[in-house]
């Protein structure tokens, strides 16, 4: 006991003395429901509140209160008494259930709680002896266990509703002699139990047996008030010598504390004991801290006739009626007490004791922490601040470390931190720095392999990966990329760092397709510089999936227009590839966007390909032969190789041109109104590069006929320039012939002699009649190059021409005129002279004409029985009539149609002679006079 530590963990709230209201001499006390209950010998029982004060009061029984017990379910307190004996056969020795809740009133100045149940103690089959321990167990409310210990070593056990009278009586039997010293229920899963120590042993009931069954502990038992149950539910014993623990099965633990034990309790993990001290006479109330090995309080005190705990603290009461009051002080106060003397051991072992939570633990251990870094204990210290990971900033202890240039020690903190998965992209730079410096390979591959076939690295990868590659440890870095699945990582190792093409094409071959084409898109450029082929190869592989046919599951495959990107600087190769895909695949859905691509680098004349390597050029073997090279000299050489780079380039570009003009064609079938290119891109491009065949082509299949010959008229192509226009001049077979219009206009003003080109455009112009004389002759004018001799012959056969022409129409106006004039005659005739009927026949039936007839003035006559209801017109002459009349509304109503109009003016040829006609049919109305 003197080897414990003592602490004043504990403080005297209050004391004095117990309010005169509590009469008698206190012989029990109980604590529960936030009070105190005082039992004393006259017979009365008191209620303490909070401040000792006194609450209540009643008389429970007529001579004395010897036990009692404060329910805690249930407001019922449980008294076990003296009342008047009803005949001397009869103990006066009863048991009483008060309810505390139902207010019995006893005359007008006292109030008393409801009694619900009276019960004898002793009776025939339960012969009296003395009481020295009393135990409640509330089992299922409002059935209570009451065990009753004796002087003559037998417990009365009474079970039941004692307010119904409904319960059973039994008796345990420990031996005949020993007096029952203390109890102690316990439930042990479903089973329950009972404690019985008498002085000379330690004993055991299971109560579920039938009859209880007896079980001895120990053969040394304990005196009364020196039997408690721990919160555990162990049974504790004082002795002189020592303190002992009891479970089911036997005697537990024991603690050797000097002195006659008075008293023994427990409080919140706390051993409670009043010893009295042989050496020096004093009685001691100790409160022993067991897991600790320390006295946490220590207090020297009268004689204590009762001990308990209510309201967080522990009551000791004494002979003389006083009260002490002690409580546990708070922890931080314990802490403080306890860092003042550099005792932290203590303060680690008593916050994790008290279950205190895990920031208060850390803060504990990071001042122990600081302690012992400030006495230089690194070693020492660095274990205590790993303890606070998870609490206290690692930054903190970093920098410590970094200062003390204490690299193992930091090196073990960071560990401690990823194995916690509490680090951060620093503290992996950091560790992984530690280790490089400490040139500790093992530890590094520990760290890295740690995790090898467990799941997900538990450090930052992306940190883990560029430490290892600064310091050189490619191998561990691409090992990390690989485990993690950071395939650009570990190819950007392969390539970047290592330069190893062939591995890093393996390795994308390797992966899945879409990993390998995103890996493709980040690294193409460096592997197609180097590895154009095999490059090219995975890209077939991954845009065709060659040996898979084609159909929906094509849509699902990467484009080859993904990947144009990784072909920057390397056109040649992007030719190849999509050349290539173009083969395998007819209808990919980026068929447009390949061919437009394809013709770019088709039509491009100064594409740049890669430099043009001596071996390329045949020189390889001069170059390795020392005899020719000693005689090529450097310019000679250069000169040789500007020459054969310039012609290689020429023909490389020819080559290509001849390609695009072929996937022109071939993208453009006649059977789709569109092609499978950009048209306009297209245009573009063969404008950008003079790529004139390309250009014809286009414009031809648009249509677009002038823009056709604005070619040939732009390099000055006479020839090619008049054979285009026979092509697609000819109006016969869909062509424009306005064409040989623009063909004259461009001869009439080039400034140039022209004479053959102009006479055999007049052959085209005078065979379709496509331009009026004056026109013609206006437009050679401006040519001061050509003579008049050039349209000699033409005008002489167009002025013939129309000199019959002429005629015709003389010939048609006099006719047109003969016939006006005898159709007014006519007109005039009918108007003014009458008119002889002479047919003898119906011409309706050809029948003889008889009277009734009608005769009309264009001199048919019928039956008025031929003509029925119809009198009023001839039925000959009325079809001829009707159709005239349908024609004349239908002139005048697209007499209002001005679009027609417009449009028969542009499209013909002669457009005086649509307006003529148009007049001719007395469509265009007449402008009346403005009379008034």
């Amino acid at each position: 006991m003197y080897q414990w530590r003592k602490f004043d963990f504990f403080e005297e709230k209050y004391g004095g003395k117990i309010p005169d209201d509590v009469t008698g001499d206190i012989q029990c006390c109980s604590s529960g429901r936030g009070k105190v209950v005082i039992g004393s010998n006259d017979g009365s029982v008191s209620f303490l509140d909070r401040g000792i004060k006194f609450d209540s009061g009643f008389q429970a029984h007529s001579s004395s209160v010897l036990f009692l017990q404060h329910l805690k379910q249930r407001n019922f307190l449980v008294t076990v008494g003296e009342d008047e004996q009803i005949s001397p056969q009869q103990s006066g020795m009863c048991l009483k259930v008060f309810d505390l809740d139902k207010v019995q009133e006893e005359g007008t100045s006292s109030s008393a709680p409801e009694c619900i149940g009276i019960l004898r103690i002793f009776t025939n089959q339960f012969p009296e002896a003395k009481i020295t321990s009393f135990l409640v167990l509330e089992e299922v409310p409002p059935i209570l266990l009451i065990a009753i210990g004796l002087d003559n070593g037998c417990i009365y056990c009474v079970k039941g509703d004692i307010a119904r009278e409904r319960i059973t009586r039994f008796k345990l039997q420990v031996d005949g002699r020993s007096t029952i010293t203390g109890l102690g229920f316990r439930m042990d899963g479903q089973a329950l139990l009972l404690f019985a120590v008498t002085p000379d042993s330690v004993n055991l009931f299971s109560m579920q047996a039938q009859p209880p069954r007896l079980q001895t502990l120990d053969h040394i038992g304990g005196s009364v008030n020196t039997v408690t149950m721990s919160d555990r539910s162990e049974l504790i014993v004082g002795r002189p010598e020592a303190v002992y623990f009891y479970e089911v099965d036997g005697r537990g633990p024991c603690w050797a504390f000097e002195g006659e034990k008075k008293f023994m309790g427990w409080f919140r993990g706390y051993l409670l004991c009043v010893i009295a001290d042989s050496k020096t006479g004093n009685t001691v109330f100790n409160v022993y801290d067991l897991r600790n090995r320390l006295i946490a309080y220590s207090i020297v005190v009268d004689k204590v006739s009762n001990m308990l705990c209510e309201w967080g603290n522990i009551i000791l009461i004494t002979a003389d009626k006083s009260l002490l009051c002690i409580t546990e002080k708070d922890m931080e106060s314990k802490l403080d007490m306890l860092f003042k003397k550099n005792l932290y051991t203590v303060a680690i072992n008593l916050v994790q004791s008290q279950h205190a939570d895990a920031a208060a633990t850390a803060n504990v251990m990071r001042k122990y922490g600081d302690h012992l870094y400030g006495k230089q204990d690194f070693d020492e210290a660095m274990s205590q601040y790993i303890n606070t990971i998870g609490y206290l900033e690692p930054s903190f202890v970093i920098q410590k470390f970094l200062d003390a240039q204490r690299i193992y020690n930091l090196t073990n903190y960071l560990e401690k931190l990823h194995e916690k998965g509490l680090a951060s992209k620093d503290h992996t730079t950091l560790l992984l720095n530690c280790y490089t410096k400490l040139k500790d390979v093992e530890k590094l591959n520990t760290f890295i392999r740690k995790e090898d076939g467990i799941g997900e690295l538990k450090f930052d990868v992306e940190t883990a990966i560029r430490v290892c590659r600064a310091a050189n440890y490619h191998e561990h870095a691409m090992y990390v990329a690989k485990k993690a699945g950071k395939h650009e990582w570990y190819l950007k190792i392969l390539l970047e760092d290592l330069g190893n093409y062939d591995e890093a094409l393996q390795y994308v071959s390797s992966l899945e397709p879409s990993q390998a084409g995103v890996t493709i898109k980040e690294y193409g450029k460096i592997l197609i510089e180097h590895k154009p082929k095999e490059t090219i190869d995975i890209l077939m592989r991954l845009c065709t999936e060659q040996g898979t046919p084609n159909g929906v599951y094509l849509s699902m495959l990467p484009s080859p227009v993904d990947f144009i990107n990784v072909f920057v600087q390397h056109p040649h190769s992007l030719m190849h590839f999509l050349e290539r895909y173009a083969e395998i695949v007819k209808d990919s859905p980026a068929q447009a966007e390949i061919n437009n691509t394809l013709l770019e680098l088709y039509l491009s004349r100064d594409l740049n390909f890669p430099s043009i390597s001596l071996s390329e050029n045949g020189l390889d073997q001069d170059l390795t032969d020392h005899s020719v090279a000693a005689a090529v000299s450097k310019a000679d050489l250069e000169k040789r190789t500007n020459t054969d780079s310039k012609d290689a380039m020429e023909k490389d570009c020819t080559e290509r041109q001849q390609k695009g003009l072929e996937l022109l064609k071939m993208a453009w079938p006649s059977d789709l109104e569109q092609p499978l290119y950009d048209v306009d891109l297209a245009i573009i491009l063969c404008e950008m590069n003079s790529f004139k065949e390309g250009l014809l082509y286009l414009y031809e299949k648009m249509k677009l006929y002038k823009e056709v010959i604005a070619c040939y008229m732009q390099n000055h192509d006479h020839e090619g320039l008049i054979a285009c226009c026979k092509r697609l001049g000819d109006s016969g077979k869909g062509g424009d012939p306005s064409l040989w219009a623009d063909l004259l206009k461009y001869f009439g003003e080039i400034g140039e002699d022209c004479t053959k080109e102009v006479k055999e455009v007049l052959t085209y112009i005078e065979r379709d009649d496509i331009l009026p004389p004056i026109i013609v002759l206006q437009t050679l004018a401006k040519n001061p190059c050509l003579t008049l001799s050039v349209i000699k012959d033409y005008i002489a056969r167009k002025l013939e021409q129309e000199s019959k022409i002429i005629e015709e129409d003389r010939r048609a106006v006099e006719k047109y005129q003969e016939t006006t004039k005898n159709m007014r005659k006519e007109i005039e005739d009918l108007r003014t002279n009458a008119r002889i009927f002479q047919l003898s026949k119906c011409t309706a039936c050809t029948f003889t004409l008889d009277i009734p007839a009608v005769h009309f003035m264009c001199m048919h006559s019928f039956h008025q029985r031929c003509l029925g209801d119809n009198e009023k017109e001839c039925p000959e002459c009325a079809p001829e009539y009707r159709s005239v009349m349908e024609m004349k509304r239908s002139l005048e109503q697209n007499s209002k149609d001005q679009d027609l109009f417009f449009q028969q003016v542009k499209s013909s040829k002669d457009g005086f002679s649509v307006i003529a006609e148009y007049f001719g049919k007395g469509i265009i109305s007449k402008t009346s006079d403005a009379t008034s």
